[in-house]
């Protein structure tokens, strides 16, 4: 019954080890093994402060984003509708000039049909008045191929014609 009663000297030697043992662990080692700890406490810490911030940077930029890609669209349409207008301005031009074309095409047209009738006319008044020479020629070569006949209307156009 030794074995499960111990003896005084025993317990004296344990505890005094016990004590020996708490005084060197107390003086070398829970310092380290505490600061050690502290440190792994304020790393976990800091970690934790960083996963958060991160989040809310993430969140940050999530919205950043969001905002940059509504500005995008944004300037999406507003460059839409500009080439939009820019193409329908064009092609207003591009009307506006094809009509003034096709406007002075046509007043050149009537102005040529003008002059190409202008000098048809002339034409056809000198074609008119030779032909108009030529059949009075013949009349008063037919009329006047007498000696008296040719006097006599002589002398009428004299009596005719008024002198001031």
């Amino acid at each position: 019954m030794e074995l499960v009663q111990p003896g005084i000297g025993l317990i004296f030697w344990m505890t005094l080890s016990f004590a020996a043992l708490i005084f060197i662990l107390a003086k070398f080692a829970w310092k380290p093994i505490l600061k050690g700890l502290h440190e792994r406490e304020a790393s976990i810490d800091d970690a934790l402060n960083a996963a958060n911030k991160a989040r809310e940077d993430m969140k940050a930029l999530k919205f950043s984003n969001e905002q940059m890609l509504k500005e995008a669209k944004e300037d999406r349409d507003v460059i839409l509708r500009e080439a939009r207008a820019i193409k329908d301005k064009v092609i207003d031009e591009a009307k506006e000039k094809a009509s003034a074309e096709a406007a002075r095409i046509v007043e050149a047209a009537k102005e040529n049909i003008q002059y190409e009738k202008m000098a048809a006319i002339t034409d056809l008044k000198n074609q008119l008045a030779t032909l108009s020479i030529e059949i009075a020629e013949k009349v008063l070569k037919e009329e006047l191929s007498a000696k008296n006949k040719h006097k006599d209307l002589v002398e009428r156009l004299i009596g005719e014609v008024k002198f001031n």
